[in-house]
């Protein structure tokens, strides 16, 4: 299961990298053609992991219920967020995954409720859970590198 922690956290350090990159009007600038932007998309994939593995574990999740219901699948950006929040994002990066990874050790999760993803596959418990958020976090990546070129 390190391996699959790993690869979340070296996809994070791409997204932290993209934040430092990108201004504050960049990150928040919805190109023509897009529905969102690329802080949304980052944001996106940490609320998606909180609720993946915490919420479908029966657990609470380490980032607040304000910031999934923002970010949740279905959402889109409604304002430009504040550098502050950026900053906050950016620090959620890592911790999360850390904090999950440690909860995973530690035995944390031992109940998990099903969930079918859009693709059609069936979640069963946590490992499947974590696995298959790389896949997300690797859609969403994809779809930031086609914003960035959108700039």
């Amino acid at each position: 299961m390190n391996w699959a922690f790993d690869i979340t956290l070296k996809s994070r350090a791409v997204l932290k990298t993209i934040i430092e990159t990108y201004t504050l009007e960049e990150l928040n600038k919805i190109p023509e053609g897009f529905n969102n932007n690329i802080i949304w998309n980052i944001a996106h994939t940490i609320a998606v992991q909180q609720s993946l593995i915490y919420k479908l574990s029966g657990l609470p999740p380490i980032i607040s219920e304000d910031m999934i219901t923002t970010f949740k699948k279905g959402t889109k950006p409604e304002r430009d967020l504040t550098q502050a929040e950026v900053d906050e994002i950016k620090g959620l990066l890592f911790s999360t995954v850390e904090k999950t990874k440690e909860d995973f050790d530690n035995e944390v999760f031992q109940s998990f409720h099903e969930y079918t993803v859009t693709t059609k596959n069936t979640l069963t418990n946590v490992m499947e859970a974590i696995e298959f958020n790389n896949f997300h976090e690797g859609i969403h990546l994809g779809y930031i590198l086609a914003l960035k070129r959108a700039l």
